[in-house]
């Protein structure tokens, strides 16, 4: 396995509590003295100074501090890599934050930065679940995307409990290997990353409603019950359930964000080996319309947003109206019934559903086509 040379760290609070906060003014130690007096004057780049001065290995320097050193001494991460620090949506996470980016630049990083995981915080459980843990996984796929999987790791030493785990997991989807170092233990211990991938059938599949979730966050239960009911099982392990005002809303769990973020840009990549081949020009076709109330009141909106499909997507021959529901809004996205490749659009009170006719002629050709009809949906959203 070669040394990284991107190292993403989530960030906890044991630098100082209970470590710098232990210290005591009247400390006989000068660094310790310095070190308590910065930390009470809330001195962040002379903590950092202070800290610079001690063994790295030393314990009141952290669990970040601490397992950076083991990292870098065992040689899985360059002398010189670049270091981002994922700190929780909090002052302590903030300011330790400012400490290590301090701490790292002295040494000579060419890159040490911060990254804040909105809501992930201590004071509301029910947001840091369905807000901090996904926006942990935004941040690090983002990061990962960025550097490339080959070029990075993943130190998840420092942090809430839930952290490691999602690090985890995220590690075997993005193929990036995982530190942890215990406070007890002499070395650090990694998690490689599994040999075996995921389902990406699955995740073409379903991928209308985990990028509708993605976008929105949280979405009507009620709204999308008849997707929840096709997905079965699979998609129950991607979303969490929220009441919100007496309602049920949907939200994508930290699970369901990583596997959408993994397999969003694995299908970007390998999209030309997914996909059918393209439709001819020759045999593109405009949209067929019903009669309906609901396609009379908006034809030409309609006509323009399927047009617009049938042009922008290349294995898409035409599309057609099936029915619609003057009642009932659906959000707009793409899935698969039975072999029929449907749409949704809507107004935000009515709703069309109408067919995909595209050039596929197997489930894997059709679950790709839906994919790429999802992405083109978010792109023009």
């Amino acid at each position: 396995m070669r040394p990284a040379t991107t190292l993403i760290s989530t960030v906890g609070t044991s630098l100082f509590m209970p470590n710098l906060a232990g210290l005591r003014a009247d400390d006989p130690d000068p660094v310790r003295n310095r070190l308590a007096a910065a930390y009470d004057a809330r001195e962040w780049d002379a903590v950092a100074g202070a800290l610079a001065t001690l063994p790295p290995t030393e314990r009141t320097c952290g669990a970040e501090i601490n397992s950076i050193a083991s990292l870098l001494a065992r040689g899985y991460a360059v002398p010189d890599a670049n270091l981002f620090f994922c700190h929780s949506d909090t002052d302590d996470g903030r300011a330790i934050g400012r400490v290590l980016t301090a701490y790292y630049r002295r040494a000579g990083h060419p890159i040490a930065e911060t990254r804040v995981i909105d809501g992930l915080q201590d004071s509301d459980p029910s947001r840091f679940r369905t807000e901090g843990l996904r926006n942990l996984a935004r941040v690090v796929c983002r990061l990962v995307r960025d550097y490339g999987p080959g070029a990075c790791a993943i130190n998840a030493t420092g942090g809430y409990k839930a952290q490691i785990a999602v690090a985890v997991l995220l590690g075997q989807a993005l193929g990036v290997p995982v530190y942890y170092k215990h406070e007890r233990f002499d070395e650090i211990i990694s998690f490689p990353p599994m040999p075996v991938a995921l389902d990406v059938r699955a995740w073409m599949r379903h991928s209308g409603l985990l990028a509708l979730l993605d976008a929105e966050g949280q979405v009507p239960a009620a709204s999308l019950a008849e997707d929840l009911a096709d997905g079965g099982e699979v998609l129950e392990c991607f979303v969490d359930r929220v009441e919100v005002d007496g309602e049920e809303y949907l939200a994508l769990s930290p699970t369901g964000q990583i596997v959408h973020e993994t397999f969003r840009e694995r299908f970007r990549t390998e999209r030309d080996r997914l996909l059918p081949p393209p439709v001819l020009a020759s045999e593109k076709h405009p949209p067929k319309l019903g009669g309906h109330g609901v396609i009379l009141r908006h034809r030409e909106e309609l006509r323009r947003y399927l047009a617009a499909i049938t042009d922008g997507v290349p294995q898409v021959r035409s599309c057609h109206t099936v029915y619609c529901n003057p009642d009932l809004p659906r959000p707009l996205m793409f899935r698969l019934r039975g072999e029929e490749v449907q749409g949704t659009w809507s107004d935000g009170s009515e709703a069309v559903t109408f067919a995909v006719e595209s050039s596929a002629t197997t489930d894997g050709q059709r679950e790709a086509v839906v994919a790429a009809l999802n992405d083109w949906l978010q792109a023009h959203r």
